[in-house]
């Protein structure tokens, strides 16, 4: 007997693949902060450790609502991470980009999909 897979939804999908983009942006972006001796080792270390794993974490967890609401959050801590280094408030603004186009797309699409796979719901 095997279990029945539950079906991603398109926004669920693409916000997933750009929180785990942004987990491997913080891995850079930990080691440039830490060469450049902006922050303290452990600061940039454990910062970018704990930052990293909270975008991994609510990659996996986007099937719920909350977890749209704290990506968001994570969105604009990307950005505040300009104040560390200002080419990161750039950085920082192309990723939300990315997030919000993403996310409006995810939306159509998934409207869509209800559409097109339960007619009688429109």
């Amino acid at each position: 007997m095997s279990a029945v897979k539950r079906r991603r939804g398109a926004t669920e999908s693409l916000l997933s693949i750009v929180l785990g983009l942004e987990a491997v942006l913080i891995f850079f972006v930990t080691l440039t902060v830490f060469a450049l001796k902006l922050l303290p080792a452990g600061v940039a270390f454990g910062g970018g450790a704990v930052f990293a794993i909270l975008l991994l974490l609510t990659s996996g967890m986007l099937r719920h609502e909350w977890a749209l609401w704290v990506g968001w959050a994570l969105q604009v801590a990307l950005i505040l991470l300009g104040f560390v280094h200002p080419a990161l408030f750039v950085t920082g603004v192309i990723f939300v980009a990315i997030w919000t186009y993403c996310f409006v797309v995810g939306r159509r699409l998934d409207r869509r999909n209800a559409a097109f796979f339960n007619p009688t719901t429109n």
